[in-house]
C-alpha cells in the first residue's frame, strides 16, 4: 500500500493529465509555495491560479509522471509534459523533477526543478538557443510569465 502523499502526488499528475486545475489545486493547503525556474515564488492562490491559466491555454498536451515516493513530510515525482508552445507554435518536451512538503494530506511546498535554457531552445527556436542561457533571456520569460499570471488572474 502506498503512503497517502504518494496518493496525493499521484492525484495532482492524474489530475494534470486531464487538464483539471480545479483538482490540482485542491490538493495545495492554503498557502502553499510552489516554486520553479520560471515563476520562482507563487504562493496560495496564485498556484493554483497559474495551473488553471496553464490547463486552460493547453495545446497538444500530454504528461507523464513516475517516481512517485513519499513519507509523512516530503516526496518526489519525476514528469514530462508534452506541448505546443502557443506564442512560437514549437513543440515542447519538458522533464521535471518535483520535490514536495506536506502538512495535514495536502502539499505545503511543491518545487519543480527543469533547465530552463533546454526549455527556451524547445519553445522559442533560434533564440532560445542562442540567448535562453543569458540572465536577461530567463529574466525576459519570468516576467511575461508574472505578466501572463497576472492577467489571467484579472480576468477570473
Amino acid at each position: 500500500m502506498s503512503h497517502a502523499n504518494a496518493e496525493l502526488i499521484t492525484r495532482f499528475y492524474q489530475a494534470f493529465q486531464q487538464l483539471d486545475a480545479e483538482t490540482m489545486a485542491s490538493c495545495y493547503a492554503d498557502d502553499v509555495h510552489f516554486s520553479d525556474p520560471v515563476f520562482t515564488d507563487l504562493r496560495g492562490a496564485a498556484a493554483g491560479d497559474m495551473w488553471r491559466m496553464l490547463c486552460s491555454k493547453a495545446q497538444d498536451f500530454s504528461l507523464s509522471f513516475d517516481g512517485v515516493t513519499a513519507d509523512d513530510h516530503s516526496g518526489r515525482a519525476c514528469w514530462v509534459a508534452t506541448y505546443t508552445f502557443s506564442q512560437t507554435g514549437n513543440t515542447v518536451i519538458n522533464h521535471i523533477e518535483a520535490s514536495f512538503r506536506f502538512r495535514d494530506g495536502q502539499i505545503i511546498e511543491h518545487r519543480d526543478h527543469f533547465d530552463l535554457w533546454k526549455w527556451a531552445r524547445q519553445a522559442l527556436g533560434a533564440k532560445g538557443l542562442l540567448l535562453g542561457w543569458a540572465p536577461f533571456v530567463q529574466n525576459a520569460i519570468r516576467q511575461q510569465a508574472g505578466k501572463g499570471l497576472a492577467a489571467f488572474q484579472k480576468s477570473r
